[in-house]
C-alpha cells in the first residue's frame, strides 16, 4: 500500500512508553511515529487541542537508548475499543536537532528493514 503522508511513519508494535514530562506520568504508548508527529495509544485522559511536553525513548543503530523530548499539540482523539484507552494524534511543535536526526534515522531504518 502506498503511503501518502508528508513524513514517513514507523509503526511501533513493541511497547514504547510515552511520559508527560510536566506530570512525570506515563500517559500511554506509541502507536506510530514520524519526525513530525505521533499516534499515541493513551491510557490516561488527554485533552483535545492541548499542548503537551512528552518524552519517549528509542534505540539507535548501535543499541543506545535515546530520549526524544517533544513539545506537541493534540489534534484529535477517539475512544479505542479497549476500555480506558484512546487514540490521539499529536503534531510535534518542538524537538531539538540531535533527537530529530535520531528519530528520522530510526523511522527510515524501519522502512529499509521492510524491503
Amino acid at each position: 500500500m502506498k503511503e501518502f503522508r508528508r513524513a514517513r511513519r514507523r509503526s511501533v508494535p513493541e511497547p514504547v512508553a510515552v511520559l508527560d514530562t510536566m506530570t512525570e506520568q506515563v500517559i500511554g504508548r506509541l502507536g506510530n511515529v514520524s519526525e513530525s508527529g505521533m499516534l499515541l495509544v493513551a491510557s490516561a485522559p488527554v485533552v483535545d487541542d492541548a499542548l503537551y511536553q512528552l518524552r519517549f525513548h528509542i534505540h539507535d543503530s548501535r543499541g543506545r537508548e535515546i530520549a526524544i523530548d517533544v513539545g506537541a499539540h493534540l489534534l484529535w482523539s477517539a475512544q479505542a475499543n479497549t476500555p480506558g484507552q484512546a487514540f490521539a494524534g499529536l503534531r510535534f511543535l518542538t524537538i531539538d536537532p540531535a533527537p530529530l536526526a535520531a528519530l528520522r534515522e530510526w523511522v527510515n531504518a524501519a522502512d529499509a528493514n521492510a524491503r
